[in-house]
């Protein structure tokens, strides 16, 4: 049942939202930070389409779901698991929300329109993706041990290839969404 559901909800999302799937790998990628403009994560957009951090959530609660049957978890590692998945799924989301604020400043501060570049801003900012770069690479990597504590040996290593394989999805998913969007738009 949770399967189906996730499922349903995954298709109904990457069906629906292919502006906000694109806004996804925008967001997966440092190049290019959420728009100022973005509605705020959680709320829908116009017309029934969602946003990024709902589609995203939906892969996230997606891949929680498919982590049971890949790595053929027991009952009893299921919950911490799961608890624990969503730890670093977390981080990983925390992460890429505070690097994009930063590099949106960058972006800013460099932009060859801009009136003045203030160099010593600009240092402190990429200082400060360094240091949030390190920050997070500590704590994924502490993520992954609690993931680990959880898991044999045997399903460590099939985890790892499970998050590759959900990954290469995710981006198949992005790529078909952002087709759709261009059919979409040749269609208007």
């Amino acid at each position: 049942m949770r399967l189906i559901f996730a499922t349903v909800a995954l298709a109904a999302a990457c069906t629906l939202a292919a502006p906000p799937a694109v806004a996804i790998a925008s967001q997966a990628t440092p190049q290019a930070p959420p728009r100022a403009d973005a509605p705020p994560p959680g709320t829908a957009v116009p017309d029934g389409a969602f946003t990024a951090g709902q589609v995203q959530k939906w892969f996230e609660a997606f891949t929680v779901l498919q982590a049971q049957e890949a790595l053929n978890l027991s009952e009893s590692q299921y919950g911490r698991f799961v608890t624990r998945l969503k730890a670093l799924q977390d981080t990983r989301r925390q992460h890429q929300q505070a690097r994009n604020r930063i590099l949106a400043d960058i972006r800013r501060l460099t932009n060859p329109n801009a009136t003045s570049a203030d160099e010593a801003t600009i240092t402190e900012r990429l200082k400060a993706l360094r240091d949030e770069d390190d920050r997070a690479a500590g704590e994924v990597r502490k993520a992954y041990d609690a993931i680990d504590e959880t898991l044999d040996v045997r399903q460590q290593g099939r985890f790892r290839l499970f998050e590759e394989r959900m990954e290469q999805q995710k981006v198949e998913l992005l790529m078909r969404a952002r087709q759709n969007a261009r059919g979409a738009a040749k269609g208007r």
